[in-house]
């Protein structure tokens, strides 16, 4: 089935298709139709039809021709082989960070539990009743949260989903269960008076500018650690934030990925470079070149053009900010939150400060307002009991 809409940009009519390909992967191409916006709507949307349709037939002959060129796989395969078959198929298809996910949770979780209690088990005999069994066993007997079986049904439905098409089953029994109800999500965070004890706990420790970064421009764990110098404008006071560096297991090692794109388009954003940030900025600069003095030879060239580098110039790592920012918590008596939770602290002080949904989204890089909201339900919350209490101020006292 392909989706598709009309978007209006720099009054024009464009076209954007959204479909998941013959390789199951999720794909929305978009062009102009070349027409303005004014009294163009009907011509717009039959070109969308006809663009749509055509999309339509040429994909069904992509599915056909993909399954052709991939029915090597036996009909009677054991459904835990062809886990990992889809997954050593996927290596190509996705990010190394996502195929990393896919394969802890299918390696670790998924093939174990079907080897020990369906061992054989064909992937064409597979039900809906085994994989709902499945579920309810990681939750009750795990203890994991219906967040992450939620996640591992999505594995588990995208691998029978490409079974599916290649003509290995002939319908998606992942398709025939009820998921878990999703946890409603409350970050934590800290108050403005619990932020200023904290950044007097972490000065001149390691750890002092990647927690300012996180609390006050609310960047993620990535983007602290990858932000370089070169996004930073001194002229036009702005930081960039269009790199990332995190870390992924694969083949069992954890290994450093670096990334010149954000998490999403919305996540590549321009942010005011105020004037305590960048007093601190020209102080580190110059205090790096002092300890690459300093070392001499000793010292890591490898991250010149990185700004969160230890005293010998090596990068900061991902693990280090996830175990070093408890510690600093604990060593200082401050309320244990994730290094993340720094992000969630820095919308609920812009939410306390009059900062709208919106503005708070397009200082986060959420894609969508509505992840924005769903995340901080809390703060909305908040600004209803104010709503309330300015009610009561002219309600009846004996209500």
């Amino acid at each position: 089935m392909v989706a598709g809409h009309l978007r209006e940009r720099n009054g024009i009519y464009h076209m954007v298709l959204s479909y998941t390909d013959e390789t199951g992967k999720r794909v929305t191409p978009y062009k102009s139709t070349g027409l303005p916006v004014k009294g163009n709507k009907r011509r717009a949307e039959a070109m969308l039809d006809k663009w749509r349709l055509d999309t339509e037939i040429d994909l069904e002959k992509r599915i056909q021709e993909y399954a052709r060129n991939h029915s090597s796989l036996p009909q009677d395969i054991q459904f835990t082989k062809f886990m990992l078959d889809w997954l050593a198929m996927m290596k190509n298809n996705v990010e190394i960070t996502t195929h990393a996910s896919y394969s802890l949770v299918i390696k670790n979780q998924i093939v174990p539990y079907f080897d020990e209690h369906y061992p054989h088990l064909k992937l064409r005999d597979l039900n809906p009743l085994q994989i709902q069994e499945y579920y309810s066993w990681e939750m009750n007997e795990q203890g994991v949260s219906a967040n992450t079986v939620i996640h591992r049904h999505a594995n588990i439905r995208k691998a029978l989903q490409y079974a599916y098409k290649i003509g290995l089953i002939d319908n998606n029994p992942a398709d025939r269960i009820d998921r878990p109800r999703k946890d409603e999500f409350v970050g934590s965070y800290y108050n403005e008076e619990e932020l200023k004890q904290l950044f007097e706990a972490v000065k001149s420790d390691p750890l002092e500018l990647p927690v300012l970064l996180a609390a006050y421009y609310g960047l993620r764990r990535s983007e602290v650690l990858g932000l370089k110098w070169d996004a930073i404008d001194f002229e036009k006071k702005t930081i960039t934030i269009r790199h990332v560096v995190t870390e992924a297991q694969i083949d069992g090692k954890m290994t450093i990925i670096e990334k010149d794109r954000t998490k999403t388009k919305s996540s590549h954003r321009v942010l005011p470079l105020v004037k305590p940030f960048e007093d601190a900025l020209l102080r580190l600069r110059e205090q790096q070149a002092e300890n690459r003095r300093l070392c001499g030879s000793s010292y890591c060239t490898d991250y010149l053009d990185y700004i969160n580098v230890n005293p010998v110039g090596d990068r900061l790592k991902p693990g280090y900010l996830t175990t070093h920012f408890p510690y600093v918590l604990e060593k200082n008596g401050l309320r244990r939150i994730r290094f993340h939770d720094l992000r969630h602290s820095c919308a609920s002080l812009l939410f306390s400060n009059g900062v709208s949904m919106k503005e708070i989204q397009e200082w986060l890089g959420h894609s969508n307002i509505s992840t924005t909201a769903n995340i901080y339900t809390h703060l909305d919350y908040n600004s209803k009991i104010a709503s309330a209490n300015a009610i009561l101020s002219i309600c009846p006292t004996d209500i």
